[in-house]
């Protein structure tokens, strides 16, 4: 499209926004939307324009207006989660899905590996781990290791722990993503293992439904993590048409966009494990019924919602002519 049918297309809707400017914050968050929109097609086609710098400016200006006033903390906390984050992680749901069937891939390798060499839990879980998970089941309780201690400080030691290994994979992908990859896969065979160890005893299924309590949604954060490296190490290494400082400086911000969903969904996950998961006598039903209530979380605010917003965002700017 021709610089000048860009601009006549959309002025009348720019002019508006910047004439009248809505007070409201989930409206405000719209328009900034729009204008990122707008103007990421305008760097693309239109880099040294005026209109770029037009768009820029709007964008900054709206941007201070979502997030320059103290009192509308709890809302700048909302827009980024409603429509910031979701955002960003409708832009790379390809590389997010890439990471998800990587981390099946290790954990199947985990499995089969162990199915195939005796000493492999070991040398992956370590003997003191396999030992008590041993007498666990022996005495009864093969998930033990999840009732011992102190419910609230298993809790926050959960916490820090996971929140701990997902920024030192986002962190991870400044190695050209070296490290964020070792540690998705490092994390999927110690999985796979680990089921093994229950498989080999006859008591998958009854691990699955009490890992899963806490596992779903942890060990799909693990994949997000390493979405945001690969973000980060994807920006470093294929800049496009940006000069690879810029691409890099994005990729940064994205992946740590993207990295920042951890923290609310490490800190349930953490709850689940330090609280929920030590009761693994609770009736199956109960357990499916979380499984079950973290997979629409999980699925509704990682992909379907992304897409929806992803769609009305499309539609907005064909209904602008753009």
């Amino acid at each position: 499209m021709r610089e000048a049918l860009f601009i006549k297309r959309n002025k009348e809707r720019w002019q508006q926004m910047q004439m009248n400017p809505s007070d409201h914050p989930d409206e405000t968050a719209e328009e900034f939307i729009q204008i990122v929109e707008d103007l990421g097609y305008s760097k693309t086609f239109y880099p040294s324009s005026k209109i770029t710098r037009y768009l820029n400016a709007e964008a900054g200006r709206r941007y201070l207006n979502i997030y320059d006033n103290q009192k509308q903390s709890t809302n700048r906390l909302v827009a980024f989660f409603k429509y910031t984050l979701p955002t960003v992680i409708g832009k790379h749901q390809r590389l997010m899905l890439i990471c998800f069937l990587l981390f099946l891939l290790f954990v199947a390798i985990g499995f089969f590996s162990a199915r195939n060499d005796e000493t492999f839990v070991r040398r992956i879980l370590g003997d003191g781990y396999v030992n008590m998970t041993e007498k666990n089941i022996q005495r009864g309780k093969p998930f033990g290791v999840y009732d011992s201690g102190n419910e609230l400080l298993l809790f926050l030691r959960l916490f820090f722990n996971n929140i701990g290994v997902a920024l030192r994979m986002f962190a991870g992908g400044i190695l050209l993503g070296t490290f964020t990859i070792y540690a998705l896969l490092t994390n999927g065979i110690m999985v796979g293992s680990f089921e093994y160890m229950f498989y080999s005893k006859g008591l998958l299924s009854e691990s699955l439904l009490t890992i899963m309590i806490h596992g779903t949604i942890e060990l799909s954060m693990i994949t997000i993590a390493a979405a945001s490296g690969l973000i980060l190490a994807k920006s470093w290494l294929f800049p496009g048409t940006k000069k690879r400082v810029d691409s890099l400086k994005q990729g940064a911000l994205e992946g740590l966009i993207i990295a920042m969903s951890n923290i609310p969904m490490l800190l349930i996950a953490a709850f689940f494990e330090g609280f929920v998961t030590r009761h693994a006598g609770m009736p199956a039903w109960l357990k499916l019924l979380i499984i079950t209530a973290s997979l629409i979380l999980l699925i509704g605010y990682f992909v379907i919602y992304p897409l929806k917003l992803k769609r009305a965002q499309r539609l907005a700017l064909k209904e602008s002519g753009v």
